[in-house]
């Protein structure tokens, strides 16, 4: 990498490929984000999935999105480099945003397997060009990071304002038509970026002689091509037949922990120390992860059903987190860099304990609600709004910094592996939320587990509602419950997570030898 190349002109400081992969990775999420918004309405509401199956289906789907970036960061470190991935996994998002316009069972899965092939593609490796662009130890990396994830958070800001209203107003398939769109610009700024000449040799092919050593009459790239798409008959069949999802966790640990463990023999005692703490970090994330991404699933549903909404629906709901996102992200990079300056920015690990405790306290906010809920069991919008900013801080408290970290923690010679491993938190944390989403949707009959023992207390204690008072009431309050008695309970858990991770940080903090 051309570091000097890249440092040459700057932008607000910063080098300037940063506001090219910006806006980018701006166009990308936008295209992500305005199509999650729309898809568990899409399913409950047009495709007539019961909560259980449509919960079924987004977990798989967002959980594969994420695991696929491990796959993704290994040929792109070996084979074909960043670039040439980005722009790859960016073309097939676009035709499988395309492809959902078409209302087929066949289209359906097809498209979800496309994006998930091509986001492992993009999603590591603009993450790693972002890390390219300063050197280690550069005191600008978190806030440029910082200013990365605000490009992730206006797209995803915008896509469901715009999404849901032309899904509104015209139809579902202008919704996902609008999201493919999104997909394409991303690709032509990052086109333009690298004309521009403005990430040096940033991820370029790291061996152009191998990658054009013809196999069979075929290049590395051609037969990458094939199995790419091979791949997305398999990844659409997982996403049909979700319920069999957990064999592929397994295998998918099991080839994770063999090839750290492999990495952890062969790295100097120094990096090995460091990637414990990337891989202790990935946890946490993993765990931040399952709650927070009640967002796009239960959350909708919950907002849909059990709030009153004020001039927008349910789907651009998820909108609020990223709103919160685009006004606080340059303030919290102004604060770092401060903090820096004055010697007082806390250390990593204990931005993570602060970034668990804020989202379980975000959590139980939105049990709390209930205790102003109406006679038709719906709470007022405020409490959904606070509760969304609570959580948005604690996730710039940890996400972005993350992102940082793990490009700094990470061995050189497997940082985009790395990444993907980091990126991994989403898969593990998407397939838990799935299962903590199927347990909002308790049938009338059965008995919460949340409402037993002293979990029952606690969520008594948090949302005002009692197991007698639910039974005794319409259908709706008993919805109500098993929405707030959840988010309650697993709320509670994550700030004592939270809280056992900031009295754990003095010890990470030694084992990440010299990196703040």
């Amino acid at each position: 990498m051309n570091l000097e190349q890249t440092k040459e002109t700057t932008f607000f400081g910063h080098p300037k490929g940063l506001i090219y992969l910006f806006f980018a990775e701006l166009w990308e999420r936008f295209s992500f984000y305005g199509m999650k918004a729309l898809l568990v309405l899409y399913m409950t509401k047009h495709l007539l999935f019961k909560d259980d199956a449509a919960f079924g289906v987004m977990a798989a789907y967002m959980s594969l999105v994420y695991v696929t970036p491990m796959i993704g960061g290994i040929i792109a470190d070996r084979y074909i480099g960043y670039r040439k991935a980005i722009l790859w996994g960016g073309s097939l998002m676009a035709i499988g945003h395309i492809l959902l316009t078409i209302e087929e069972p066949i289209f359906f899965y097809g498209a979800l397997a496309i994006i998930i092939v091509g986001n492992g593609f993009f999603k590591p490796n603009i993450s790693t060009m972002v890390g390219g662009l300063y050197q280690e130890g550069d005191k600008r990396r978190d806030s440029g990071f910082t200013i990365f994830y605000l490009g992730i958070n206006l797209g995803g800001a915008i896509a469901p304002l715009l999404c849901a209203l032309l899904a509104e107003l015209y139809g579902w398939h202008y919704g996902f038509m609008l999201a493919g769109l999104g997909m394409i610009i991303g690709l032509i700024v990052f086109k333009r970026g690298t004309q521009a000449q403005v990430f040096g040799e940033n991820g370029i092919i790291p061996d152009i002689k191998a990658y054009q050593t013809k196999v069979w009459g075929m290049t590395k790239g051609t037969r990458i091509h094939i199995l790419a798409w091979l791949a997305v008959p398999v990844f659409a069949l997982i996403v049909r037949f979700n319920q069999f999802e957990h064999y592929l966790v397994w295998i998918i640990s099991i080839g994770l922990i063999g090839y750290l463990g492999y990495i952890l023999k062969t790295v100097s005692a120094v990096e090995r120390s460091r990637l414990w703490v990337a891989i202790y970090f990935t946890a946490l994330y993993a765990l931040f992860s399952a709650i927070f991404e009640q967002a796009g699933s239960s959350l909708t549903l919950f907002a849909d059903r059990n709030v009153n909404l004020i001039g927008i629906n349910a789907a651009q709901t998820n909108s609020i987190n990223s709103l919160w996102i685009v006004l606080l992200a340059v303030p919290f990079a102004m604060l770092w860099t401060f903090l820096s300056r004055k010697r007082m920015n806390p250390s990593s690990p204990v931005k993570f304990g602060l970034g668990l405790l804020l989202l379980g306290l975000g959590f139980v906010i939105f049990g709390i609600s209930a205790q102003a809920s109406d006679e038709f069991g719906r709470t007022p919008m405020w409490y959904l709004i606070l509760g969304y900013f609570v959580l948005t801080v604690g996730e710039l408290f940890l996400s972005p910094i993350g992102l940082s970290k793990i490009t700094e923690l990470s061995p050189i010679k497997y940082i985009t592996f790395i990444m993907g491993v980091w990126l991994s938190a989403n898969f593990y944390g998407h397939f838990f939320a799935g299962k903590i989403a199927k347990l909002t949707t308790v049938r009338e009959g059965e008995e919460s587990i949340f409402s037993q023992g002293i979990v029952g207390e606690i969520v008594e204690s948090i949302t005002g509602l009692a197991p007698a008072f639910i039974q005794e009431n319409t259908e709706n309050f008993q919805q109500l419950y098993s929405y707030v008695s959840v988010y309650a309970s697993f709320g509670v858990i994550s700030m004592i997570i939270g809280i056992l991770a900031i009295f754990v940080a003095p010890l990470i903090q030694k084992m990440m030898r010299g990196i703040q």
